[in-house]
């Protein structure tokens, strides 16, 4: 892509909404669930399918290695890492797990997480902690919802063996501190695993800032990427100990009848076989990104995001579940006496594209908040105030 928005991602908004075709079709607010994809990300992966098609998978991922390649350099200048710290995987889940099930666990290791963390990393630490005899403790919030710093500085000891936090939790705007975090993590020497799946791509992200050992992502939210793929970051002055859960025949070398070798990069969590559209189409994604600038995006959803809240509150009946004063492009609410999930019906049914939130999906958080099912709505640059205004006339008339 030759063309840079960064200087003033305003003025460029009309090549952007040019550039999303499926703005034509739907008002997607559904952008924490799987945003639309520009038409050059789209390009990016029929292109290569056509190429297969034509010669063959092999030899079409072998005509375009140079490109395959970059899709790494791409990643690591979207998070300001080495491109040998970057692996490439189905989706944001395999990669979070590649890096917790890498950790050698031993009995009375303690997992230290978020109140708000997801149900997939949440049952990942529940087995482990049945496997292993591992504790999983939650770290406090404070009044305003914000993870509590203080509470995790005095909930460490020796035996605290991971910090794991879910930087921007599915059910809500919260945004986590990893920063602090981070720097309360490298001050002990524990390791740092975090979920960036709802983060990459609307929020600044800097591994070096965050302190972070791991980092998960996915292609198909904030990033406008395709589903089944996303990446994992490990940083490589920890890679020594971590052995991955799987391996095969690309992620080490069989040296011997009896021995092996894991690769000395982070590719050591990818296995032989890749969706190599969907490859590409995430180097596409992280390069749109890019060239529009992570900051100008992060203020245009901030900009989007309060809009919508504002007018939400003056809708009688609507309630926001908005505890933080951080907030990010997620905006979570209910509609008293009525059920959210026939509410998302109605509204996708009126050509507005929204999801809803079920506790489970965050049940320390919801149990200890008594949170219902909300209706989610999560915005994204692409986005404009016409499409957030047709949801809110759609939530004034259900309210007739």
């Amino acid at each position: 892509m030759s063309r840079s928005f960064e200087l003033d991602l305003t003025n460029n908004l009309a090549r952007i909404f040019s550039d999303t075709p499926g703005k034509a079709n739907v008002a997607h607010l559904n952008n924490a669930g799987s945003s639309l994809m520009p038409q050059m990300v789209l390009d990016a992966q029929l292109d290569h399918l056509q190429l297969e098609a034509a010669i063959g998978g092999y030899e079409a991922a072998k005509a375009k290695a140079r490109e395959i390649e970059q899709v790494y350099d791409s990643i690591a200048r979207l998070i300001n890492c080495h491109r040998d710290e970057i692996a490439v995987v189905e989706n944001a889940t395999v990669g979070w797990a590649m890096a917790f099930y890498a950790i050698p666990f031993q009995a009375g290791d303690r997992i230290l997480t978020a109140e708000a963390e997801y149900a997939s990393n949440y049952l990942a630490y529940l087995q482990m902690a049945k496997q292993k005899g591992v504790s999983v403790e939650v770290i406090p919030c404070n009044e305003a919802g914000e993870l509590c710093l203080h509470s995790l500085r005095n909930m460490i000891d020796k035996n605290v063996r991971l910090i794991s936090i879910t930087h921007v939790p599915t059910n809500s705007g919260l945004v986590n501190p990893v920063e602090q975090i981070g720097e309360i993590a490298r001050a002990h020497n524990i390791l740092y695993l975090v979920d960036a799946c709802q983060s990459a791509g609307q929020i600044p992200l800097d591994v070096e800032k965050i302190h972070c050992d791991m980092l998960s992502a996915t292609a198909r939210k904030y990033l406008r990427g395709p589903r089944g793929v996303g990446f994992l970051y490990v940083r490589s002055s920890v890679l020594d100990q971590l052995h991955p859960p799987m391996i095969d025949l690309y992620s080490a070398s069989w040296t011997s009848p009896d021995e092996y070798v894991l690769r000395p990069d982070a590719r050591r969590f990818e296995n032989w076989e890749n969706n190599y559209a969907a490859k590409l189409g995430l180097g596409a994604c992280v390069d749109y990104a890019l060239e529009i600038g992570l900051d100008a995006i992060q203020a245009r959803i901030d900009e989007l995001a309060g809009y919508l809240r504002a007018n939400l509150q003056e809708i009688r009946g609507v309630r926001l579940h908005t505890r933080c004063p951080q907030q990010c492009g997620i905006v979570s609410f209910v509609i008293e006496g009525r059920d959210s999930a026939e509410m998302v019906k109605k509204i996708v049914a009126k050509g507005v594209n929204v999801s809803s939130s079920s506790p489970s999906s965050t049940l320390i958080d919801a149990t200890r908040n008594n949170l219902p099912v909300l209706i989610r709505s999560s915005v994204h640059y692409y986005n404009d105030t016409r499409e957030i205004d047709r949801l809110l006339e759609i939530l004034h008339n259900l309210k007739k």
